[in-house]
């Protein structure tokens, strides 16, 4: 495995750079996120003196640690909260002072205490109206032209719907406008998609691992994309990681799979077709879903304990969706956008696919002419636009 230590170009992204995206984030997206949960709920006196707590410790304060009987309190000390409290949010690794942001924020709202609003998702009534929006039955609807096409045009089209499904991220288009990327430029920077079909023959043997990213628009066509390859016997079974409490906004839980299977069930046509083979799957434990702690954990996944990595080592490919598990995957770092993919995530057990909408600055396994195309033709908009994609596959 290469020597992540040992490699100056690639330091490990802070937010204390002004002007830079993570910085963006910390002084501009969490504090509106702040805003729109305090608007979301009635909440009380006690939420919203912790919510006006928790801005001004975001903003202008440091990072405070958790309470004392904190349920998860040894976990997150086991992840590094000891050496983060007290400095600046700004101070610390960035994707650390993001995952602890949305840890703190449960803690304001009393997700994790008893009492009336525990377990109340704070995000929901922004998943709910996305999930429920018109444009939701478009994508569904347009399901029945592509029942008619033959197998590798389906397999194709649910591949790239769940691909592109990212962009319906709901935090990302809380505080950014997306710009459209220039037409000189491959909306693809990279497509390893023949060799992710060659992982996933039509013989029904093969154990999928899926590791979701948000919920709503863009979960739906995951959802999608196991019931094909469970239809078309790509698959034998498959495990949907998700987040085991609300996180970074959108970030699907539990609760969302459970919302995406109603969608699809009471839509018409081929969608409740799919609905239906996810139903029998989860009852007969052809899909399982998985809230691992980790999988909301401020590291990258070459840090997973041992009963993760042996569950991923076991399966025949691992698909991990969206920027932030991209993130975690290679290392929240400041990578040459040409460093091999390969070498990154060597670390994983197993085999794993990337696919990826770009929305932070980490970007791996580029050639260098696609690179070249990339910034004179954007600068560095293109890294975090989401209006480019990436298909990579390690083997």
């Amino acid at each position: 495995m290469p020597d992540r230590s040992a490699t100056p170009l690639a330091p490990v992204l802070l937010g204390n750079e002004p002007g830079s995206f993570p910085h963006s984030v910390l002084a501009e997206r969490h504090p509106a996120i702040i805003r729109q949960v305090r608007d979301s709920f009635p909440y009380g006196p006690e939420q919203h003196r912790a919510l006006d707590a928790l801005l001004t410790s975001c903003t202008k304060g440091v990072i405070e640690p958790l309470p004392t009987d904190a349920h998860d309190g040894q976990r997150w000390a086991s992840w590094g909260a000891g050496a983060c409290t007290g400095r600046s949010w700004y101070d610390v690794p960035w994707l650390w002072s993001e995952s602890y942001f949305y840890r703190q924020l449960l803690e304001a709202v009393g997700y994790f205490t008893p009492g009336p609003w525990q377990g109340i998702d704070p995000f929901r009534p922004s998943k709910l109206a996305e999930l429920d929006a018109p444009e939701t039955d478009e994508e569904l609807d347009a399901l029945d032209a592509l029942a008619d096409r033959p197998a590798d045009e389906q397999d194709r089209a649910l591949l790239h719907g769940s691909l592109w499904g990212n962009r319906a991220d709901l935090g990302f288009r809380m505080s950014a406008v997306q710009d459209e990327a220039s037409s000189d430029t491959p909306p693809l920077v990279a497509d390893d998609s023949e060799t992710l079909w060659s992982l996933l023959p039509t013989s029904g043997a093969a154990t999928l691992c899926l590791i979701a990213d948000n919920a709503g628009r863009e979960l739906v066509p995951d959802l999608l994309l196991i019931a094909h390859l469970l239809t078309q016997g790509r698959i034998g079974r498959a495990v949907l990681h998700v987040k085991p409490y609300p996180y970074y906004v959108s970030d699907a839980t539990h609760a969302d799979v459970l919302d995406g299977l109603r969608r699809l069930t009471e839509a018409p046509g081929a969608a409740a077709t799919y609905g239906r083979v996810l139903w029998s799957a989860m009852t007969d434990g052809r899909l399982t879903v998985r809230a691992h702690p980790f999988s909301s954990a401020p590291l990258p996944y070459a840090a997973m304990p041992g009963d993760l990595r042996e569950e991923l080592a076991a399966a025949t490919l691992t698909i991990v969706k969206g920027d932030l598990n991209y993130r975690r995957l290679v290392g929240d770092q400041l990578w040459p956008p040409t460093t091999p993919f390969t070498d990154v995530t060597a670390h994983f057990p197993g085999p794993v696919a990337a696919l990826r909408t770009l929305k932070s600055d980490v970007i791996t396994g580029l050639d260098a002419r696609t690179e070249a195309a990339l910034v004179a033709a954007e600068g560095q908009k293109w890294r975090t636009g989401g209006t480019h994609a990436l298909i990579q596959v390690r083997s």
